[in-house]
């Protein structure tokens, strides 16, 4: 099995260890793409709609009599025919859920961990810092000499870690994700995965679920 490299601040190498031991299992690209699309459809608001002729606020009245003008037949300002009229088979608010099965979610995390182990794409810092205010000048230093400034990195955080939050959160190559809500599209996204020395075992702890 690969080896997690572990840097200083400074871009040393400072050792390698071993992640937590779990079943590497088959690649299954059903569930991948399955977990994909659960989650882009979940996450659409479903706010957009437009307005049916029922809907629209303007005048009820006849725009001329039935007969004897020589024009065609109207009934109605509102008709979609005409303008500020309504819209016949617009858009209307709607939520749509989708689910799957745990085992399918940890399936598919399971094949995208695999893969950034195998390519040695997984990176830990001992990102010791002794300042009490977060800067972010320091954090983009590290990745620099980590040789992450150039890459999508995701990285992984606990949620009530306000420092390293504040610290990461304005760099525009970063993408925060906290252990407890981990999903496939951000894990997929990423050229990099990071996380801090203090929180290995919060790491073994979010990657045994996918066993």
């Amino acid at each position: 099995m690969s080896k997690i490299d572990l840097y200083t601040m400074q871009g040393e190498k400072e050792e390698s260890f071993e992640p937590i031991a779990i079943e590497k299992k088959e690649i299954n690209s059903v569930a991948f793409a399955t977990a994909i699309r659960v989650l882009r459809q979940n996450w659409r608001q479903g706010t957009v709609a437009s307005k049916t002729r029922a809907q629209v606020n303007f005048s009820t009245r006849k725009p001329w009599r039935q007969k004897g003008t020589g024009r065609a037949r109207a009934g109605s300002l509102r008709s979609p025919l005409w303008r500020k009229g309504g819209v016949i088979f617009g858009p209307q608010a709607r939520t749509r859920t989708l689910s799957m099965t745990q085992a399918q979610k940890a399936l598919a995390m399971n094949n995208v961990y695999f893969g950034m182990l195998d390519a040695s794409s997984i990176f830990c810092v001992n990102y010791d810092v002794k300042q009490e205010v977060p800067r972010t000048k320091i954090a983009m230093d590290v990745l620099k000499k980590t040789g992450l400034n150039d890459r999508k990195v995701l990285l992984f955080m606990k949620p009530d870690d306000q420092f390293l939050y504040a610290s990461f959160r304005n760099i525009p190559s970063i993408r925060i994700l906290f252990f407890d809500n981990p999903n496939v599209y951000d894990l997929a996204h990423a050229h990099r995965w990071l996380f801090m020395k203090k929180d290995i075992e919060s790491f073994n702890t979010m990657v045994a679920r996918w066993n």
